[in-house]
């Protein structure tokens, strides 16, 4: 596992993918040619990954996304030391936090 800020990653053997993941829509790459993770709505900073690769994320603000990297990549983020992710299937998982009567993502 990964984690870097309000960002966890967890790594998915291939075989435990849902059947449908060919199905579920591929996140676009940013202006920086990286694959946003989570953005920060008050410094503008994210959490992004560089590398060859795809996002892929289910519908809805709590769907979860898989990372595919078939060369391995790095997670990189303004603030935080690089964290280098060897090549695999990966869960992006963004902490949420419990705000009464509903869950929200936390916000950067």
């Amino acid at each position: 596992m990964y984690r870097q800020g309000d960002v966890l990653i967890v790594p998915v053997a291939e075989s435990a993918l849902p059947p449908h993941i060919a199905d579920v829509p591929q996140e676009p790459r940013d202006a920086r040619g990286r694959l946003v993770l989570a953005l920060g709505e008050v410094t503008g900073h994210a959490h992004a990954v560089v590398g060859p690769g795809q996002l892929l994320r289910a519908s809805g603000p709590f769907g979860p996304m898989l990372l595919h990297l078939p060369d391995g990549g790095r997670v990189v983020h303004e603030e935080h030391a690089a964290i280098p992710l060897p090549k695999g299937w990966y869960r992006v998982v963004r902490q949420r936090e419990y705000v009464p009567g509903s869950v929200r993502l936390v916000a950067d």
